[in-house]
């Protein structure tokens, strides 16, 4: 598949069918990204659809020198962020893990474990998802575009329009959140996630 910037290029030449690519190359990325703070698979679809109609409507503006990933992950951002602020009842801090599987996928050796390897990691995920879900959302935006998305830290700036210092102090504050959670956590198995 061809790179983000010669598909915007070729759609701005007049080739339409091009933003089709550039729409499937993403979209798993922003799903999962609007999927972390809405917690509802349907309205997590139907954000993501906003956000592509919203590309789509201002592709035309794209800055060829800025990054299209970062550019993306922010106008993500932004909807999300406006959803929840028309939403009023939710509060990022009160964002609750509700899916019993985790919503927070922690990476394992593919070596096939033992049972009780199994349970200790599936209590890791469970622990993981619950402290991030409890995060304040400027510490919880950071590592998931940085874990999840493979975002680094210039293009994590980008997408919240803080500086590069910024995200890494606020990066820097969530692992060691997340540490001493799963530290105090008695139930949450030992791990050096994240070291």
């Amino acid at each position: 598949m061809d790179s983000d910037e010669k598909i915007i290029e070729e759609y701005l030449d007049g080739r339409r069918d091009t933003l089709d690519d550039l729409v499937r190359k993403h979209t798993n990325h922003i799903y999962n990204f609007i999927r972390q703070y809405v917690r509802d698979e349907k309205r997590a679809e139907d954000l993501t659809q906003d956000v592509f109609l919203k590309v789509w409507k201002n592709l035309d503006k794209f800055d060829p020198a800025m990054n299209f990933t970062s550019w993306l992950f922010r106008i993500a951002r932004n909807t999300v962020i406006d959803f929840l602020r028309k939403k009023k009842s939710v509060n990022f801090s009160e964002l609750k893990n509700n899916d019993e599987e985790g919503e927070i996928e922690v990476d394992f050796p593919d070596n096939e474990p033992l049972p009780e390897e199994l349970y200790e990691e599936k209590e890791l995920q469970t622990a993981v998802a619950e402290i991030l879900s409890e995060l304040p959302e400027k510490y919880r935006s950071v590592l998931v575009l940085y874990h999840q998305n493979q975002l680094n830290f210039r293009e994590i700036s980008e997408v919240s329009g803080d500086s590069v210092n910024t995200v890494k102090s606020r990066y820097r504050r969530a692992l060691d959140i997340v540490r001493k959670n799963l530290a105090d956590n008695k139930n949450a198995p030992k791990t050096n996630l994240y070291a």
